[in-house]
């Protein structure tokens, strides 16, 4: 079984990554903080709507190049390798049958599957933990977030090419 903390990223994930990291922390930065100045210099910041509000943007976007930069420098880049079992890692494409259909979708990250036309499930979800580390022909139940129980079959995985 693979490591719960490594994310998989196409180079194609890293690169949009790694400009997005690279834009907030220069001139996103850069720009927040003339806003940040401008509402300043209106005078009385107790109820200067403008200046919280950029205060609390700030707030979000240092958290945003925190997640980008822990992201960037744990994730490993290329294609997840499907064990020649066939066995559900992180990275993998797993068709299953949940209710009588077929569904197939991404086991990994958001960052990960941004764009690939695919739903994304987290190795955390219900859905994901139960299938991760399974193989084709498995059968697993879990448990929804609603409560109800599900039965899934995992039918095939490959490897993410994004």
């Amino acid at each position: 079984m693979t490591d719960g903390s490594v994310t998989w990223l196409t180079q194609d994930a890293y690169d949009r990554l790694r400009s997005e990291y690279d834009h907030l922390s220069g001139e996103g930065r850069t720009e927040l903080a003339k806003r940040i100045e401008q509402a300043r210099e209106e005078g009385d910041l107790k109820e200067n709507a403008g200046y919280h509000a950029a205060k609390e943007e700030q707030g979000k976007q240092e958290l945003r190049i925190r997640q980008l930069k822990h992201l960037l420098e744990t994730a490993k880049v290329g294609e997840a390798e499907v064990p020649a079992s066939g066995e559900v890692v992180l990275g993998s494409v797993v068709t299953v049958e949940l209710a009588g259909d077929e569904m197939t979708f991404l086991l990994g990250s958001r960052e990960m599957g941004d764009g690939a036309g695919l739903d994304v499930y987290s190795e955390k979800s219900p859905l994901g933990s139960a299938v991760l580390g399974r193989k084709p022909g498995d059968e697993v139940s879990y448990t929804a977030p609603n409560g109800k129980e599900f039965a899934v079959t995992v039918k095939s995985t490959k490897p993410f090419t994004g």
